[in-house]
């Protein structure tokens, strides 16, 4: 018999009033996998995970976490997962010690398991010698890693994480992505929120949500076969952004962003269309541009996704 998923919805669903915030969504998260959750500002992320998390209850539908339904016990479902958001969950004015002790307690660590947790997270982080800091000198870095070793004290086989990374630096970011595939290779299965696609592309699936309903699920490579309906040109010049416009309504043009100094042109067809972007830029006074044909990412995908919702909404 195949292992039950760590994590399954089934219409999961969420209204406030008459404004549904979580729209029937439908996946299931692997044992010991990193699965990401995607989806621009408001689209219902924050909810989903807070029911998840036994927080706060669906309207409809059913949500397995660790096999307990977060409707029927959301107080067990609190003891098999670990949280982490992007603000860190710690109290500035505590030392590092006496941030774990209290989260030691909140986790119900009793006995001898209390301080040898404690003393494991402070190695894990590597703060043993910070142990008597106040947090609120700490690094946005250093913070980062106390959050992540205060969300593991009571060795939850589940963790979210919740825009882990935000405020942190790249280097800070690379590390603590090695930390989190070392927990997925023990066995701890992680879904996480993030803004940098770079970050996404390292998640085994990933579910993206857009107005509370799932726009896609599978891996990267499914979600950028499956929710773009052409290539992708590139095109590098100064003040891409004021060029933006001049390719509004070219033949075979269906989308186009601003990333950096680069105009990225989502096309029904890479060989018929550039020769007319070329056409438009020159036109609009960007004579001699260069356009080629580009590689398609998880943001070009966000930003689809992201501009079919606004498409959507009523004026």
């Amino acid at each position: 018999m195949p292992e039950a998923p760590a994590i399954a919805c089934e219409a999961l669903t969420k209204r406030f009033g008459a404004f549904t915030a979580v729209d029937a969504l439908t996946f299931e998260v692997d044992r010991g996998s990193i699965f990401g959750f995607l989806g621009p500002n408001g689209s219902g992320k924050s909810t989903t995970i807070r029911m998840l998390c036994g927080i706060i209850r669906p309207t409809g539908g059913r949500a397995m976490v660790g096999g307990v339904d977060v409707a029927v016990d959301p107080e067990r479902v609190k003891q098999s997962i670990g949280y982490m958001s992007q603000k860190f969950s710690l109290y500035e004015d505590l030392t590092v010690a006496e941030n774990l002790e209290f989260y030691a307690g909140v986790y119900g660590l009793r006995g001898r398991a209390r301080p040898a947790r404690q003393e494991a997270v402070l190695a894990m982080s590597g703060l043993e010698e910070r142990r008597r800091d106040l947090v609120r000198t700490l690094s946005a870095g250093v913070r980062q890693r106390l959050a992540l070793g205060a969300s593991l004290l009571h060795e939850p086989p589940i963790l979210f994480l919740d825009e882990p990374t935000s405020g942190v630096d790249p280097v800070c970011r690379r590390t603590f992505w090695d930390v989190i595939y070392d927990l997925a290779d023990a066995g701890v299965t992680i879904l996480v929120t993030t803004h940098f696609m770079d970050e996404a592309e390292r998640c085994g699936r990933i579910a993206m949500i857009r107005d509370g309903r799932l726009a896609g699920l599978g891996s990267p490579a499914d979600l950028k076969r499956d929710l773009l309906p052409g290539p992708i040109l590139t095109v590098e010049m100064e003040r891409a952004f004021d060029a933006e416009e001049a390719l509004v309504g070219v033949p075979g043009v269906l989308g186009v962003s601003v990333h950096g100094s680069a105009l990225r042109v989502l096309v029904r067809d890479a060989v018929a269309a550039a020769p007319l972007v070329a056409e438009a830029l020159a036109r609009a006074g960007s004579p001699g541009c260069r356009v080629e044909p580009a590689r398609a990412t998880l943001e070009d995908v966000f930003v689809r996704v992201a501009e079919e919702g606004e498409d959507a909404a009523p004026a």
